[in-house]
């Protein structure tokens, strides 16, 4: 198996042709169709369906190509890593962040790298929690912001702030409280809207209503914060969730925050990075900058409800 041969079957994939990865890569149709011949019986599988309207990958491609993909980023980055010194950083680094979080950070975060680091060509990915663990784990991305559940040991990790969860429903909700707050047991009652199990905040209700001897009980699961925020503002139910992802709805007046009590509910936000993955001068640079910008956020009140760990 070559380097080469990998580079040759994402180009594949992400064209969805031999003929048009052909002419992207400057490569012979034929001397493209031999490499991936090659490289499928190295392999012993079929990696791609070949037809008259392109290529698709099958169940082995699919696995192959995140694999592929993992490896030629990790062979750039040390390419980077020997040409680029500590003074002057320079190249591509992929950050991961999760949906919930993207709204409070990201913008603030391009624009900081810009300034500071112009030679660094910072690339924001967003996603659910569990799915950018396992991107962090295979090496496709640099860094990931995460949410502290107990269980990120395997990665390097430097905490960020401690956020809280509020109670969120539409304005005009039956279950829209006068209020300032609202214990946990009345939140649990309600209808709630979260994601599922294994992603952003659920796992920190579950743990926190676990340990007050709460249980939910009637949850719509869904896993985008654009759909979820629809599912709002139709008052499908409520959501326990911080302000930040929906920060314009309710400084519009749509949708309605109480705090929670008896008890509060929060969760921490961690900046993780591979043990086994050595950072590049670049991916360095960018996690203190998120340290920098975080801090910065809480500072000016521009993260509500959260507080910078020191």
């Amino acid at each position: 198996m070559e380097l080469r041969q990998l580079r040759y079957f994402v180009a594949i994939v992400d064209h969805g042709s031999l003929s048009r990865a052909a002419l992207v890569l400057h490569v012979a149709q034929p001397a493209l169709t031999q490499q991936l011949r090659q490289l499928e019986d190295d392999l012993g599988v079929q990696l791609l369906h070949r037809s008259a309207q392109g290529v698709l990958s099958t169940d082995a491609g699919k696995i192959f190509y995140e694999h592929a993909q993992a490896i030629l980023k990790q062979v750039a980055d040390a390419r980077s890593a020997v040409a680029q010194s500590a003074e002057r950083p320079s190249g591509s680094v992929t950050l991961g962040l999760p949906h919930s979080i993207s709204g409070a950070l990201a913008l603030p975060l391009l624009t900081a790298c810009r300034a500071q680091y112009p030679e660094i060509t910072l690339q924001l990915t967003e996603e659910l929690t569990g799915n950018l663990a396992d991107q962090l784990k295979s090496g496709r991305v640099n860094l990931a912001v995460l949410l502290d559940d107990g269980q990120l040991s395997q990665f390097a990790t430097t905490a960020l702030v401690e956020e809280e969860l509020q109670f969120i429903c539409r304005t005009d909700a039956a279950y829209a409280r006068g209020e300032q707050s609202l214990t946990l047991q009345q939140a649990l009652d309600t209808t709630l809207i979260l994601p599922g199990l294994q992603h952003g905040v659920r796992p920190r209700i579950e743990a926190v209503a676990r340990a007050a001897g709460l249980s939910l009980n009637n949850v719509i699961e869904i896993n985008s914060i654009a759909i979820l925020k629809s599912a709002l503002l139709a008052d499908m139910g409520a959501t326990i969730l911080p302000s930040s992802p929906v920060l314009d709805e309710l400084t519009r007046g749509l949708l309605r925050a109480q705090r929670i009590r008896e008890p509060a509910i929060s969760r921490t936000v961690v900046l993780c990075s591979s043990r086994n993955i050595p950072l590049t001068n670049a991916a360095a640079a960018v996690s203190r900058l998120v340290r920098q910008v975080s801090d910065t956020l809480c500072d000016q009140g521009r993260w509500p409800g959260a507080t910078p760990i020191a």
